[in-house]
């Protein structure tokens, strides 16, 4: 019988045919030593990844319409699936390390609260006035998700590849260039991320360690620009026949047809290069494209009374998890389905404050409207 040794020598040989830029194995750097398998080290993360708690709640979670009536508009589980679908092509391509891409893509966006980006604002704006002025921003909680609350608050040790792209995937700032910024260590990890704590600014800053980290976070906005469109269409939000013409003559006015575009002009212009980059004609619509989409989709896909109604939610159920710890109140669900399951590390080492913060960032749609129904 084969032993595991022999099965893993084989699939580290694979990696050879990687290029010369591409992230390998030997380069995987963990916080925390762990017994090997067979699985290569970012292989190992896809399935730390994808058999934990906050990945399964993707699948309730708002990629941009809320609670919508059609059961074919994505959500936060189809964003991502997306997004790891058009960064393992490039990577492929490009002979870059496709398994890493896939951690980076199926993980980077479960620090994502209720009602997406809206949601977030709220929260953030809730963080800073209650939480010693820390911000809150999705790609930060995903980092910490995986190193502080998943596995009842025991770290997950994903691999610093992997978080470092977690942290610097952010889709929302388009590039026609992305070089990655390499040699890094944990504590330029943890540097980085508490200076976007104080300084969400600095987020804007941020830059993969990785030509994979780089891959995905291209791919993010792959994964959402043509898709959204559909989405806004498929519900009338909107005509797509009313796409700019730049938009297209050079993407297209389907999702495959957009998806296809930019990934085909990455791979043309990245190829054999130490970043990642597309043509100035693609780059120029993608953007167009972007703004478009904002004026079009996101400004109206929450209307003001629903932006009424998720806030008072949200800051509501602050305020109640925040008095049932201030008075120790052990029958509320903060306690029965949060904190008495986490790690008396966990409890001691975190304010209240970040409690209700990671408690309510975590939730589903769903879940955080039947506590608002429960305690309003």
């Amino acid at each position: 019988m084969v032993n595991d040794n022999k099965i893993k020598k084989k699939m580290l040989e694979s990696e050879k045919l990687l290029c010369k830029f591409a992230c390998k194995s030997k380069d995987a750097i963990r916080e925390f030593s762990q017994d090997e398998d067979y699985r290569t080290e970012f292989a190992r993360d896809v399935d730390k990844i994808i058999h934990s708690s906050c990945y399964t709640r993707y699948m309730a979670k708002t990629q941009v319409f809320t609670n919508p009536l059609n059961d074919h508009i994505s959500t936060r589980m189809t964003h991502v699936q997306y997004v790891a679908k058009a960064a393992r092509t490039i990577a492929r391509a490009l002979s870059l390390n496709e398994d890493l891409c896939e951690a980076i893509a199926l993980g980077h966006d479960v620090g994502h609260t209720p009602y997406g980006h809206f949601g977030e604002r709220v929260l953030n704006k809730i963080s800073k006035m209650y939480n010693d002025g820390k911000c809150f921003a999705h790609n930060l909680n995903s980092v910490r998700v995986f190193r502080v609350i998943e596995r009842k608050g025991e770290s997950v040790n994903l691999t610093l590849q992997v978080l470092d792209g977690f942290m610097c995937h952010n889709g929302e700032f388009l590039q026609e260039k992305y070089a990655p910024q390499r040699n890094k260590t944990f504590e330029t990890l943890n540097k980085e991320y508490n200076e976007c704590l104080q300084d969400e600014s600095a987020i804007k800053r941020l830059t993969p360690m990785t030509l994979e980290g780089c891959v995905v976070r291209v791919s993010d906005v792959i994964g959402y620009i043509g898709k959204d469109i559909d989405d806004a269409n498929r519900l009338g939000v909107f005509n797509k026949n009313t796409l700019p013409e730049i938009v297209k003559k050079n993407l297209g006015t389907e999702n495959a047809q957009i998806m296809d575009s930019i990934i085909t002009d990455i791979i043309k212009n990245s190829w054999g290069k130490d970043y990642i980059s597309m043509s100035p004609e693609v780059f120029e619509a993608v953007n167009v494209l972007k703004d478009f989409n904002y004026e079009n989709i996101y400004h109206k896909a929450i209307s003001e009374e629903q932006r009424e109604k998720y806030t008072k939610t949200i800051e509501t159920l602050f305020s109640v998890y925040s008095r049932a710890l201030d008075q120790k109140d052990l029958t509320n669900d903060i306690y029965r389905t949060f904190l008495d399951k986490m790690s008396k590390d966990y409890i001691q080492n975190t304010s209240d404050a970040q409690k209700v913060i990671d408690y309510i960032s975590g939730m589903t749609d769903n879940y955080l409207e039947r506590e608002y129904e429960k305690y309003k």
